[in-house]
């Protein structure tokens, strides 16, 4: 369905319910009927009925399935509070644009839903409150997950995120008689990794982890550890979509921390294009102080807090002018917007409810323990190390490196020529192989895009 008839059929069916208001009443929102037969994925638990007091509705349509039990708890414990009916519906892993639109036709539509990338901004900017100037604005602690539209409209703001980074064993750290807070830059980073390395036979454990270029590995240095090249490239603005090319200003900082990493770990660097080494294991043991990854490892499969219950993560710090207020590369698609169609009591009491949801003690506790971090001043601190972390530096001011990768033209492609040029460069550090690395990233950027765009 085009957007121009989507929106006359949604203008339609509100006049038609104005019409209808005084010959039937008005359905109430726990009666609003989800996706038909489910066949949108969307799962809908029954809220307990405001008070006949309260003004205004909220429906959150969530896109986070692994979060339903939590906000169903949230949203009866608001309504409890307050009166106000708080509906919650959940559209299953990989549906939620399906369900988005099935929904926003009905006459009871959501009031919250997620806006979480800049193909979503075209796509429901017209549908999305500005929150320019809100109260929920106001509480966040960074705008580093805002999405705007084309107009300069803030049409979305992050309510969780994750992060990657350096991640560190303190305790490795003092056994080697150093400390956490001498890193502050690459040059202290550089010191520190270089003297473990040095006495690695010493100390019983290394600098870094294995830096694999298998499958099971690559990603972390072609992705993320990329990303820091990206991220400074955007020269203080933010890439709202993939540029045709790149210049790679960056990539002598790209150079000093890749080189620190391999130079400085269990492996040497010719054994790294066969992979075959496990570098989570590796940091879980205790073999290496350092390792590249990011918040997912906190617990589940990985679960390095399990084994290494002080690990923390720092930037990546490489070099470039004022990186001692860098912070952690962090990112996310789940972020809210308000439907800007239902009527303005149906925006407050929204507004309201999202306010209380990162402000009321219990309420952000519950929320931060499903979601990891909410990016928001007076949210609970998070349970996730990590993500704490990211938090605590964009509370001191840093600034957030966001996640500029995500934009990486076809993307498995690119990244094969990448480690394509990795390998040759980690059996021989020469400065002609890393020019080709240099060519493969700039140039070969270009040719994936022209590859996908024509």
């Amino acid at each position: 369905m085009s957007k121009k008839l989507f929106a006359l059929v949604l203008s339609l069916s509100m006049v038609m319910t104005m019409l209808l208001a005084g010959c039937t009443s008005k359905p109430n929102a726990d009666n609003s009927t989800p996706p038909a037969d489910n066949t949108q994925g969307g799962t809908e638990t029954s809220q307990p009925q405001g008070s006949g007091d309260a003004k205004g509705r909220v429906y959150w349509l969530n896109f986070k399935p692994e979060s339903d039990q939590v906000l169903n708890d949230v949203a009866k414990m608001y309504t409890e509070e307050t009166g106000v009916p708080v509906k919650i519906v959940t559209a299953a892993s990989g549906t939620y644009s399906q369900t988005l639109n099935a929904e926003m036709g009905k006459s009871e539509a959501p009031t919250i839903f997620n806006v979480g990338n800049s193909a979503g901004v075209r796509d429901w900017a017209d549908y999305a409150l500005d929150l320019k100037g809100s109260a929920i604005e106001a509480e966040l602690n960074t705008d580093a997950y805002n999405l705007y539209a084309e107009d300069g409209k803030l049409v979305s703001i992050g309510y969780c995120y994750e992060c990657y980074g350096i991640i560190v064993n303190p305790d490795l750290l003092e056994k080697a008689g150093h400390s956490l807070d001498e890193i502050k830059d690459f040059a202290s980073l550089k010191t520190v990794v270089e003297d473990i390395h040095s006495r690695a036979a010493e100390l019983g454990f290394d600098a870094f982890t294995s830096c694999d270029m298998d499958d099971s590995s690559s990603w972390r240095f072609t992705g993320h550890m990329a990303n820091l090249e990206y991220y400074y490239e955007q020269e203080g603005t933010t890439w709202t979509e993939c540029p045709p090319t790149i210049s790679g200003k960056y990539m002598d900082n790209l150079k000093n921390l890749y080189d620190l990493c391999i130079n400085n770990s269990l492996t040497d660097p010719k054994d790294l294009s066969v992979g075959g080494h496990d570098p989570d294991g590796e940091f879980k043991s205790g073999k290496a102080a350092f390792t590249v990854q990011g918040s997912w490892t906190y617990g589940g499969d990985t679960n390095y807090v399990g084994s290494v219950p002080n690990a923390t993560m720092i930037p990546y710090y490489c070099g470039v002018d004022g990186e001692d207020k860098a912070g952690l590369n962090c990112g996310t698609e789940n972020c809210w917007a308000i439907n800007s169609k239902v009527s303005e009591d149906d925006q407050k009491a929204t507004m309201d409810f999202m306010v209380w949801c990162v402000t009321d003690p219990e309420a952000s506790r519950m929320l931060v323990d499903t979601f990891g971090v909410m990016p928001y001043k007076s949210a609970a601190e998070s349970t996730n190390s990590f993500l704490a972390a990211a938090n605590e530096y964009s509370n001191k001011g840093c600034y957030v490196m966001n996640w500029a990768t995500n934009y990486q033209p076809n993307v498995d492609e690119y990244r094969k020529g990448l480690v394509s040029a990795l390998n040759a460069y980690n059996a021989d550090q020469s400065e002609a192989n890393w020019e080709n690395f240099r060519v493969a990233f700039v140039d070969g950027w270009a040719a994936q895009y022209n590859a996908v765009n024509g």
